[in-house]
Order: structure tokens, then sequence, then C-alpha cells
């Protein structure tokens, strides 16, 4: 029991230490202002495609993968014992450790980002097989909608259903559940601003024009707007 215990503690102390890493907080700080309080108002890599650019948002979200599955890795080595089937579930505890310390970091006041990136780098520990089909289809899906936020949200019930019948054992898809469920609380303010009308379609990335003069922001992706939107 005290192994298990040290196990899941050690796990998700890791996840979460590397998640805390916020890439985009940290760049936005540099260039002299809270991304937190400027266009989506969230604190990961597409609201740095919004303020800075996509060359910026990109290298930033391959990033916060990289965290999540530095994570998965690192715990996977340290706990080699803890296995579900065929998958490390102390490395699936890191990978959701990680997207809670993206989500709720110490020292930005619990107040960080969605973590879809992070819940994409847990996926790539798990498989990079696995990995790219769901990316693919993440991407399908946010190219039929034209809105990002419906790519995590349909994720956060195909993942975890994914890896129960691929490797034929739930406990590592129930750890991922709780994730998703975290990725679904974050993302109901994008389901709201669609209501609304005022939330940025995914071609923004490619057509900036069409949302730039809806949104106020500049074409070239360096003016920072003051409202959220």
């Amino acid at each position: 029991m005290k192994i298990l215990i040290n196990t899941i503690l050690g796990s998700l102390i890791i996840g979460y230490a590397f998640g805390c890493f916020n890439l985009s907080y940290i760049i936005a700080k540099f260039k002299g202002f809270d991304i937190r309080h400027y266009g989506s108002g969230n604190a990961g890599a597409s609201n740095v495609i919004i303020l800075i650019g996509r060359k910026i948002g990109l290298f930033v979200a391959v990033c916060d993968i990289l965290k999540a599955f530095a994570a998965f890795r690192l715990a996977e080595y340290l706990f080699p014992e803890a296995m579900a089937g065929d998958l490390n579930y102390a490395g699936v505890l890191a990978g959701v450790g990680a997207v809670f310390g993206h989500i709720l970091p110490f020292y930005m006041g619990f107040k960080g980002g969605k973590g879809l990136a992070c819940y994409g780098g847990t996926v790539l520990g798990i498989s990079w097989k696995l990995f790219v089909v769901l990316f693919l289809t993440a991407l399908l899906i946010a190219i039929i909608t034209d809105y990002i936020c419906f790519a995590p949200i349909s994720m956060a019930f195909i993942v975890p259903l994914t890896v129960g019948i691929t490797y034929g054992t739930w406990i590592p898809s129930a750890i991922i559940a709780a994730a998703s469920i975290a990725l679904l609380f974050k993302h109901r303010q994008n389901l709201a601003r669609i209501k609304s009308g005022e939330e940025l379609r995914f071609h923004f990335l490619w057509r900036r024009s069409d949302e730039s003069e809806r949104f106020g922001i500049a074409d070239d992706g360096k003016e920072i707007f003051n409202r959220k939107i």
C-alpha cells in the first residue's frame, strides 16, 4: 500500500511540477503584459497565436506537449513496476498531473491555461501512433466545425474510451478521465462565446483578416487588443 501511495503521489508531483512551467505566460511577461488579461484570457498556445503570432504560438504548443511527455517518461522510469496491462499508469498519472499543473499553476494564482497540449502530450507518452491518429481526428473536427474548442471537447470523450478499448484496461482511462473533466470545465466559456458569436473561428490561423476586423486584432498578430474575446 505504501509503495502504491508513493507511486501515485510521486507521479502526480512530477507531472504537476512540469505542467507549472507555463511558457506562454513567461513569454508574455518578457513582452511586458499578462497574457491572461488579453485576447481569450487563456495562458496557453492558442492565445499566444492570437496575440503574438503563429510561429511563437506553435512553438509554445510543442513545448506544452513535450513537458507532459517528459513528465510521463520520467515517472515511467522512476516507477517501472506501476503497470496496468501494457501501460505504465505512473506515466499516465504524471501526464494528467502536467495537465493540472498547466491549468492550476501555484505561482499564477492557480489561473493557467486550458491543458489541451499537455493532454496531447499524455497521449504521446502512451503511444505515438495513437497520438498521430487522435491528432488528425482532432484537426479534422476543428476544420469541419471551424472552431478549435470542439477538438478538445471531443477528445475529452474519445481519448479515455480509445485507450481503454485499445489496451484492454480501464485504470489508465479512469485516470485520463480526470483530465478530461478538467478540459471540459475549462472550455465551457468557449461554448458560451460561440453562442454569442464572440469566439474566434479556426480559419483565423491562416486567414487572419476575416476575424481581425471583427475583433480588432492587427493582421500581423503583433498588436495586443485590450479586451477579452
